[in-house]
């Protein structure tokens, strides 16, 4: 009995030595967890000059990204934006495979609070959660418990989604009169009712036969990628190379097959797998790099001295015997890409107007007035104020001083993110051009600003003025 003892004291500090300094990527997983949701929940309440960091406000029909205001006329960082998330996804799947489904997708981490918080560590209806292969059976009490805590969970969930399109400091304006904004309730109630459906329900489901990202994935990967990789070199065989047919059934067939191999076949690899996958079959499309099979293979080869058989690491270091290799051609190339995309990004947002004027002219290109003596051209100027509080505007024509203008006569007020449409009629009493066979349209530049803050709140816009043919104004003069 004591020699029995003994041997499990001797295990057990065997094992704790193995394992000394060893942080589980679990809980790894679990700050990663936390941190982005405290950047979800918090985010949306950080304003800089009244922006947010991202907002896409159908509302006021804004964007705000990297706390800059941008309205629906501005949008032309849009498709830098779009393009850097695409290279994203592309580079962080080439260089670490689902490393986002496994750690930062929102589906995972509810999932986890669901199963491994709610119903594992605060309601016990789960034993541990090494064992996510056998779902919970009776407690109905309990089950119906967590199912309204995820419940509450989710409408939280569906609110922090809504303070993306609607800033909460609009949102809790608009919560308190609900029948007057059905479109914001009904889009909280719809996200809401899915997150229950989804965690609930589908489950890792989602993951596998929903998400697009996990076909898309597959065609980015290649032999240096980071994956969880089962090593067949120290573990043994356990499928064929297609993965199709089971080499060995328990630990005594391995053992016959391969005697060198150090796989125990306990399968704690395969329990604690939340897509139910056995990793030991090699890679599959339904990993999504949570690494939970790894924690449970180093607790069990720990326990024998060893490192563990399935590691975080690419197909062609296993086979080498080396380190992965994170430079290579194409994470360079969607490096370079990437910092091109954001370097747009910072260039266009740089060129980001302090007020917005758009010129337009009407459909009568010029009028001769007193006697041909005068030229008039009218504009439509629509102006918007896209600053926090109210401003007076207005505008002059540059390095021309014989076009002048004849309306409106002085500065205007605008309120703070307001539009105005303004006629602006533009006149010379001079003779600009003599031309006998055509009008001649003149190129000239509006500076239009705050008339208290003609420094900063100020545009240039590019137009025209047109002169009509002298033969015209001679003919008015003859009248």
């Amino acid at each position: 009995m004591a020699t029995a003892e003994g041997g499990s004291n001797s295990k057990k500090s065997k094992m704790k030595e193995y394992l000394k300094g060893w942080i589980p990527y679990r809980y790894k997983r679990y700050v990663v967890f936390i941190l982005a949701t405290i950047v979800a929940i918090v985010l949306p309440f950080i304003r800089i000059d009244g922006a947010h960091f991202f907002l896409l406000n159908f509302d006021h029909k804004q964007i705000h990204l990297f706390f800059t205001k941008f309205d629906m006329q501005e949008l032309y960082v849009m498709p830098f934006l779009l393009i850097f998330g695409f290279l994203g996804v592309f580079f962080m799947t080439t260089l670490g495979g689902r490393v986002w489904c496994g750690w930062l997708c929102p589906q995972t981490i509810f999932r986890v609070i669901y199963r491994d918080l709610i119903q594992t560590k605060l309601l016990g209806i789960r034993r541990n959660i090494a064992n996510k292969q056998k779902e919970p059976e009776g407690q109905t009490v309990k089950r119906a418990i967590g199912f309204f805590i995820w419940v509450a969970l989710a409408i939280l969930a569906a609110v922090d989604f809504m303070w993306f399109f609607v800033p909460p400091e609009d949102f809790f304006k608009y919560i308190q009169h609900p029948a007057d904004h059905h479109v914001m309730m009904t889009t909280i109630s719809i996200v809401a009712g899915f997150l229950i459906y989804d965690v609930v329900k589908l489950k890792e489901d989602f993951c596998i036969y929903v998400c697009p990202y996990a076909r898309v994935q597959s065609v980015m990967y290649d032999e240096e990628t980071i994956q969880t990789i089962y090593n067949t070199d120290r573990g043994g065989d356990i499928y064929s190379e297609d993965q199709e047919r089971k080499l060995v059934n328990n630990l005594k067939e391995l053992k016959v097959a391969e005697p060198d191999a150090e796989c125990t076949y306990c399968d704690s690899c395969v329990r604690v797998c939340p897509t139910h996958i056995d990793i030991k079959r090699g890679t599959q499309l339904e990993c999504i790099n949570c690494l939970e099979c790894a924690d449970a293979c180093t607790k069990v080869m720990g326990a024998l001295g060893k490192p563990s058989l399935i590691t975080w690491t690419s197909l062609s270091a296993v086979k080498e015997h080396r380190r992965p290799k994170f430079l290579r051609f194409r994470t360079i190339a969607y490096g370079i890409a990437l910092t091109a995309a954001l370097t747009g990004i910072l260039v266009m947002g740089s060129k980001k107007e302090n007020m917005l004027l758009n010129i337009n002219r009407t459909t009568q290109l010029y009028k001769i007035k007193d006697n041909g003596s005068r030229v008039n051209n009218a504009y439509i100027f629509l102006f918007q104020n896209t600053q926090r509080k109210d401003h007076k505007y207005y505008f002059e024509v540059e390095g021309h001083p014989d076009i002048k203008i004849a309306r409106p006569a002085k500065p205007f007020k605008l309120m703070s993110g307001k539009k105005a449409q303004k006629v602006v009629v533009l006149y010379t009493t001079k003779v600009l051009v003599k031309d006998y066979k055509k009008d001649t349209p003149i190129p000239i530049t509006i500076k239009a600003y705050a008339t208290d803050n003609k420094k900063k709140i100020v545009v240039e816009r590019h137009t025209t003025f047109v002169y009509p043919r002298y033969d015209l104004i001679q003919k008015h003069k003859k009248q």
